[in-house]
């Protein structure tokens, strides 16, 4: 398992001691990337699972948190918008939370008439809705759905699968990508949950292709870490 600890979503205080902006505030589609050290881990978490000198090809990454009350959204925007600004591959952010509101009610995005289909939300990054691959009946999701779901994967040269919190649930339908990266939560996972869950998808036979850890606290002005 590859850990991404120096990669972490995380931005540096601007002020006295407090806590980091965390991953749900860090932005929004429409604003401006501004060149932070957020951005750089970003940038640098997207190069270490998509592009590094592997003989098996990442296309496909979940994004899963292990505590129930950490936001995994705006972390999966951000990387795909990352993907994105590559200006050579279709990118798909794919809502696979079936426990949660709508990947596009989290994040604020419109939706218009597109919550049963793909819509582009950013040059070259499409949002691919759960209506778009779930099926509504009982045995469903194991029958049609988990197909559907990898089919939508493919229409996309890389796709970001943002999950609930990982469960038996998630450990299967992870199986429809390449594998899931897991998000700690500074100061609250515990080591021995992160290897419980870590068994949970060994036994589900999903790589976990890493951890990222989220909201960290730095009590430095942000001007003064980047000099660090």
């Amino acid at each position: 398992m590859n850990t991404f600890a120096e990669l972490i979503a995380e931005k540096p205080a601007a002020t006295e001691p407090q806590r980091v902006t965390s991953i749900r505030e860090a932005g929004s589609p429409a604003a401006s990337r501004v060149n932070t050290v957020y951005d750089e881990q970003i940038q640098a978490l997207v190069q270490q699972l998509f592009f590094r000198q592997d003989p098996a090809p990442v296309r496909h990454v979940g994004f899963a948190a292990v505590e129930t009350q950490t936001e995994t959204a705006q972390l999966c925007l951000d990387v795909a918008m990352a993907l994105a600004e590559n200006d050579s591959h279709d990118v798909g952010l794919i809502d696979v939370r079936l426990q949660s509101v709508p990947l596009h009610t989290q994040l604020q995005i419109p939706a218009d008439n597109h919550t049963d289909t793909s819509w582009q939300i950013a040059p070259r990054l499409w949002l691919a809705p759960r209506r778009s691959w779930l099926d509504d009946s009982p045995q469903g999701i194991w029958d049609h759905s988990l197909g559907r779901l990898r089919t939508t994967t493919l229409e996309f040269d890389f796709s970001i699968l943002c999950f609930d919190p990982v469960s038996w649930l998630t450990a299967k339908i992870s199986q429809a990508c390449n594998g899931l990266v897991m998000v700690l939560t500074a100061n609250k996972t515990r080591r021995l949950v992160a290897a419980q869950m870590q068994e949970q998808l060994r036994r589900a036979r999903v790589p976990l292709l890493g951890t990222v850890l989220a909201e960290r606290r730095f009590p430095v002005p942000q001007g003064l870490y980047r000099n660090l």
